[in-house]
């Protein structure tokens, strides 16, 4: 497969992201604590722009009326119906069926590519 090389590295923040359009498709570059993750802008629920939603944290599995809250800055959720996403893997916070379409990234000569065969 292709790498399509996309952006800088300097291009995305720690913690923010980016949107670039490749072969018609859009997707979203983000980097969490120092990684690249690239994902397709758009909610296997409608369609929703999900570059658009709010990346957060949620709680993690704990002990009755203890909350413990982590993945900070790794959950993405659906800006129209909230459905939550780890940008990492493109796993739904809420069912084993349920994905986010993600893309292979690599890092090569302060580059960032992206490579749209799905992971």
């Amino acid at each position: 497969m292709t790498v399509h090389y996309v952006l800088g590295v300097d291009e995305v923040p720690e913690g923010g992201h980016a949107v670039v359009t490749i072969e018609g498709k859009s997707i979203g570059v983000y980097r969490i604590n120092g990684a690249y993750y690239a994902i397709n802008n758009y909610c296997p629920h409608q369609g929703a722009p999900m570059c658009a939603g709010l990346v957060s944290g949620t709680t993690l599995p704990s002990d009755v009326y203890e909350y413990e809250y982590g993945k900070k800055g790794e959950i993405l959720r659906c800006p129209w119906h909230g459905w939550e996403f780890d940008i990492r893997t493109g796993k739904s916070l809420f069912s084993e069926k349920i994905w986010l379409k993600t893309f292979e990234v690599s890092v090569l000569d302060g580059r960032i590519g992206v490579q749209l065969q799905r992971t």
